[in-house]
């Protein structure tokens, strides 16, 4: 894709205060709680973040407009794997312990673009970087694409705005990272989901009707480990290199009160039954 024309002054990211934090694994709940404290620090105190991480246990994240009703409340208890709801649209995603690689970048929206695709644009740069690095070529899709399963991400229709594909350039390129954002209270906060290796039985499991085969899933869903030899945390260090040289940050961790204050969210948010299964309840964000 050509970039889109980019006020300068907006895409010079590496001129602010950024901190790179390479995440233990934590659970959904104080997964998603994390980017919304990130938010508020990036806003308060004028720390920008960016990092990896991981879902332990293996959680399904619903989209903001996903029906609670299109997982499969009996198998994921089975299978110990955890559930929440993410702030940003798109479909529901099951994020293996193993097979996925997970980052977040959260910045003030005064200093990025105000048009969502130059946005993604910008914001994934680094995450194309990471992939050739990890040795697999990769970009946004090239064209649109029908669903397979409307309620998986991986499965939906890929958009060419913010799906990435490999091999890149390829019309039977198949997806390999899913993107999204949303602003809120001054704050951009844009995570995404690169697939490491696949598990399609547990990524089809996880829903109540999934009517796609395994042999489906993989003609439409690549990994890193298919096309790369790269080891799991050989690629998850590059992604956070890639993150962390775009922006010029600093290597970092959480606060206390962040985390703190991560875990109170979680409890009442995120992993609230409430949220998870009635997200009418509450005002929703400007997302995609």
């Amino acid at each position: 894709m050509s970039p889109p024309t980019v006020d300068p002054g907006m895409s010079d990211v590496a001129d602010r205060e950024w901190r790179l934090i390479r995440d233990e694994p934590r659970d959904g709940p104080t997964q998603m709680a994390l980017e919304e404290v990130a938010g508020r620090t990036a806003v308060e105190r004028g720390v920008r973040t960016v990092r990896t991480y991981t879902w332990e246990p293996g959680t399904v994240s619903l989209g903001y407009r996903n029906e609670a009703s299109a997982i499969d409340r009996e198998f994921c208890e089975r299978e110990g794997i955890g559930l929440t709801r993410r702030q940003t649209g798109g479909g529901a995603i099951y994020h293996d312990a193993r097979g996925d690689i997970s980052y977040t970048i959260v910045a003030p929206s005064e200093e990025v673009p105000g048009d969502l695709m130059a946005c993604y644009e910008l914001f994934c740069e680094p995450i194309l970087e990471g992939l050739r690095r990890m040795g697999v070529d990769a970009d946004f899709a090239a064209r649109e694409r029908p669903a397979i399963h409307e309620p998986s991400c991986y499965l939906r229709g890929i958009d060419p705005a913010h799906d990435v594909v490999a091999p890149a350039g390829e019309a039977d390129a198949r997806k390999i990272s899913g993107n999204a954002q949303y602003r809120r209270n001054d704050v951009v906060i844009q995570h995404g989901s690169i697939s490491y290796e696949l598990v399609p039985e547990r990524h089809l499991g996880v829903f109540a009707d999934a009517d796609a085969s395994v042999d489906r899933f993989r003609e439409r869903v690549t990994g890193v480990r298919e096309v790369s030899s790269i080891d799991r945390e050989t690629a998850v260090a590059l992604l956070g290199d890639a993150l962390g040289e775009w922006c010029d940050a600093t290597e970092g961790s959480w606060r206390t009160d962040e985390l703190e204050a991560a875990r109170e969210l979680a409890d009442r948010k995120y992993g609230a039954e409430a949220w998870i299964r009635d997200r009418e309840r509450h005002e929703p964000p400007t997302s995609r």
